[in-house]
């Protein structure tokens, strides 16, 4: 018997609109790093002040959407995981073998990604990490959930270590730092603007891809942990529409948000300088970007689940939906464009945050439009196909079956 993936009348639409939503934050946060050189900033301890409507988007940016959406997006890999291997299970099929090529897959798509196109690629940290999810399978729920917060709590304590530094140590380090390194920007920006393309992917291994590769371990552990709570939610139906488990999503939505005023709050007073930390505003800024991440994360993810179960809301927001249906297409065609039209272009580093934003909002709504004309004729998108095909060992059939009504006219399955 040759193994399928899931039929469309199987899926979760829910998820699909969450997942769409998610897409959407990440290529909000990834637009800044497309147009500009953010990451070499970041990991050389140079701070970009924005001014005007820059700042502004900037702050909002920091308050709701940055590390708010990867976070939603691990967790539904979380949750996918158990998706596809309790329908493997239940069709007799081997679920580890799968799951594994299906990673292998996963972890080739992000390879290439990663070398070929923009260090920001996140689908090599989810195949090398998704590999850890199968020693998670079989496990307790209790366990799966002391795991995760436990993993929470120790890139926090990571992430806190620089607080209790002390000041003059901090400020010494900075200046080396920023002092060391600062010839490294006008060289980057040149090698953006002028460089061919082999030249500019040979440079990127030395400066960004190195550093990505070897961040790695740090890099897993929080999106393990919302593996496991997405693999957790899966086991427990929550997206189930009759759900047992509403209380509990309730529960869920409305302690994330009161968990999220005073993470957002002490950010805002960070942010706009009216508490004055001083060197450590830095390191507190990034601290409180990450709780709030995790709070706001499940805040939104219980708040969609919420709004969705009404049928009216499903309609509404369903164009999300068609994009989260082609999220691996969707995801690097977004590095796709946006490479070709700040570096090929020429319009790298010439952009600011938001008309960054307007041009990611522009790019993300043509993709809704060709997502809704592509289902409408085929099962998948194309990537989505190659990813099936690898997966399953087979070619899987691409277009939509029809069928003949009594009249002899065709209809959509």
């Amino acid at each position: 018997m040759k193994s399928t993936p899931i039929s469309a009348k199987e899926r979760i639409i829910s998820i699909d609109i969450i997942r769409g939503f998610a897409l959407l934050g990440i290529f909000l946060v990834n637009m800044p790093a497309y147009h500009s050189p953010d990451f070499m900033m970041q990991i050389y301890g140079m701070h970009k002040e924005h001014t005007g409507i820059d700042y502004w988007v900037d702050l909002f940016f920091q308050l709701f959407i940055q590390t708010k959406f990867y976070t939603i997006f691990s967790f539904l890999f979380g949750l996918g995981f158990y998706i596809f291997m309790n329908r493997a299970e239940q069709k007799g099929l081997q679920t580890t073998r799968l799951f594994t090529r299906r990673l292998a897959a996963l972890l080739l798509f992000g390879a290439a990604h990663l070398v070929l196109l923009w260090f920001g690629d996140i689908l090599h940290t989810y195949a090398i990490a998704g590999i850890l999810l199968l020693f998670f399978y079989r496990r307790k729920n209790k366990t799966l959930l002391i795991w995760a917060f436990s993993l929470l709590f120790l890139i926090h304590a990571l992430m806190s270590v620089q607080l209790l530094l002390p000041s003059s140590m901090l400020e010494e380090m900075k200046a080396t730092n920023v002092q060391s390194h600062s010839d490294k920007l006008p060289e980057y920006m040149d090698i953006y603007e002028h460089a061919s393309y082999l030249e500019w992917v040979a440079y990127r291994w030395d400066t960004e891809i190195i550093r990505i590769l070897s961040n790695l371990p740090i890099t897993m552990i929080p999106v393990l942990a919302m593996f496991l709570f997405g693999l957790y939610a899966g086991r427990m139906g929550l997206f189930q529409a009759d759900t047992p488990h509403l209380r509990l999503i309730k529960k869920t939505r409305l302690t994330a948000f009161l968990l999220s005023l005073p993470f957002l709050v002490l950010l805002a007073v960070l942010k706009l300088d009216v508490l004055n930390a001083g060197i450590y505003k830095e390191a507190a800024v990034q601290l409180f970007t990450s709780l709030s991440g995790l709070t706001l994360c499940f805040f939104y993810i219980s708040s969609l689940m919420l709004l969705l179960r009404n049928e009216r809301w499903q309609k509404r927001l369903r164009p999300l939906g068609y994009v989260g249906q082609m999220a691996l297409t969707n995801y690097l065609s977004q590095t796709v464009v946006c490479t070709f039209l700040f570096v090929g272009l020429g319009f790298y580093g010439k952009v600011g945050l938001a008309s960054g934003t307007i041009i990611c909002l522009i790019i993300y709504t043509m993709q809704v439009i060709f997502s809704y004309m592509w289902l409408k004729k085929y099962r998948f998108g194309p990537l989505e196909w190659l990813w099936r095909s690898f997966t399953y060992g087979h070619f899987q059939p691409m277009e939509k079956v029809q069928n003949l009504n009594k009249d002899g006219k065709e209809l959509s399955m």
